[in-house]
């Protein structure tokens, strides 16, 4: 605040962004060096260019990188390369990397294979997604490519359209101002594709809730010590609903129930606390299911494990909830099994032990089709994404395509958001954490560690052929 004169937070934080990544008076403009995809030619996130005396660049959404280091900018420099999941071609000592003669204002743009199936297409949450574009003077898609409701990281990404426009939710998110951030749930929302959104393979224009700070706050502000994570949006009698955890982090649980979301306040309140033994209620990303003439909730793990009508009165009882077991459902009372999918590598015919995701219907392969991670991978511990179809949305899952691969590192809990299907559904988007925790890496990535990223996968692609 300047005497006199009134400036609003979201200016002062944009004006204060772009003052960071200016160049002030007397330095010089950064080289600009852009990464892409050789199949599709798009810039590739999340690209690793390292000198020889370990100073890491990082490409930002775009795929560019800002490169201004004070001493070798204007000599000819060697980049080590490496990205999850794509490939560089090796220099005449079977390096993978490449020399480049970097100036002032100038450019340079490197080519990758992609090994993955999947694309990798931007960040959706966290500081400086289109950074190292602004720095060189590019145009970002989004309209706050720096820093957007203040907040640096979010875990878990949950997201509906609903009453016109999508709502997302996130866990753990962190802020700017403290290494402690926030805990009960933040929230964004964005207007859906093809009504005012950005198309989804250029990003995603997220609207935080936010406080008197500006910062991201509580969405789900359950009384109590803990945490707050909530799972299981969907909605029942149209009216938003889910389930929420308050919980002494990873372990101990200390209170358990459903919340219905308040559309004046734009919050989750309180609506049944439910006993903390209690397993039937919905969970992770549930999807509504024609069966019998009712509409179905059926939510699981990422497959088909409980189902209940798509009613408050319903969603609400735990007694009307129904499990998948032996080939049919059943109504169960208490704790209860549901059917264990048994998962075969199609390449390899490996057994994999899936991890939460998602099941959808697809137009254009007109069957049910799961995106998910995978636990103790061959390249990460929860680093894999998988993909598998099926005639019904209970199955049979028998066999999976590996559709992405991060090395060593974090990315969980992934969802496909069928709302940005595109070209009648050949063309799927799938977002997950990417995160070194539970990982073997000791180093984190710049900005995109605890962050949400956007893939797009082609059910055309000759790869994904499923055997």
């Amino acid at each position: 605040m300047v005497e006199g004169v009134s400036v609003n937070a979201r200016d002062f934080c944009i004006l204060v962004c772009l003052m960071a990544v200016r160049p002030a008076s007397g330095q010089t403009t950064p080289f600009r060096i852009e990464v892409v995809d050789g199949a599709t030619g798009r810039g590739v996130p999340l690209v690793e260019l390292e000198t020889t005396g370990g100073v890491r660049y990082v490409t930002d959404s775009a795929g560019v990188v800002a490169f201004g280091e004070v001493g070798l900018l204007g000599e000819r420099v060697w980049f080590a390369v490496r990205s999850h999941g794509y490939t560089h071609p090796n220099d005449r000592f079977g390096r993978s990397g490449v020399s480049l003669a970097t100036r002032p204002g100038g450019s340079a743009k490197l080519t990758l294979d992609r090994v993955n199936i999947a694309e990798r297409l931007y960040r959706v949450t966290g500081q400086g997604i289109f950074r190292d574009t602004v720095m060189t003077g590019g145009k970002s898609p989004i309209k706050q490519p720096l820093l957007n409701g203040r907040v640096v990281g979010s875990d878990s990404v949950l997201a509906i359209p609903f009453g016109g426009r999508v709502l997302w939710f996130w866990g753990d998110t962190h802020r700017v101002r403290h290494h402690l951030g926030l805990f009960e749930t933040a929230g964004a929302w964005s207007a859906l594709p093809g009504t005012g959104g950005l198309d989804p393979s250029v990003g995603v224009d997220l609207n935080y809730f936010t406080n008197n700070g500006g910062f991201a706050r509580a969405m789900c502000p359950i009384e109590g010590p803990g945490v707050v994570w909530i799972s299981g949006v969907t909605i029942a009698d149209d009216t938003l609903v889910c389930h929420y955890s308050r919980r002494k982090g990873l372990a101990r649980p200390l209170e358990s129930g459903l919340a219905r979301w308040n559309k004046k306040l734009n919050v989750f309140v309180k609506w049944k606390q439910l006993p903390l033994t209690e397993t039937r209620h919905i969970k992770h990303h549930p999807v509504i299911v024609a069966m019998g003439g009712e509409r179905w909730i059926v939510s699981g793990s990422p497959f088909p494990e409980l189902r209940v009508r798509a009613t408050l009165a319903d969603v609400g009882t735990p007694d009307r909830y129904q499990r998948w077991v032996d080939g049919r459902w059943q109504q169960t009372k208490g704790p209860g099994t549901a059917t264990q999918y048994v998962i075969t590598d199609t390449d390899t015919e490996r057994k994999i032990q899936p991890r939460p995701g998602s099941v959808r219907w697809n137009a254009h392969r007109k069957r049910w089709i799961a995106i998910f991670g995978e636990a103790y991978g061959e390249s990460s511990n929860l680093g894999e994404t998988w993909y598998a179809e099926a005639a019904e949305v209970t199955g049979p899952w028998t066999r999976a395509k590996k559709i992405v691969t991060h090395d060593r590192y974090s990315f969980y809990n992934v969802t496909h958001h069928d709302f940005m299907d595109s070209a009648g559904g050949r063309y799927v988007y799938f977002e997950g954490t990417y995160t070194k925790m539970f990982s073997q890496t000791r180093v984190k990535t710049p900005r995109y560690d605890y962050n949400q990223i956007m893939y797009r996968l082609d059910l055309d692609d000759p790869r994904l052929k499923m055997q």
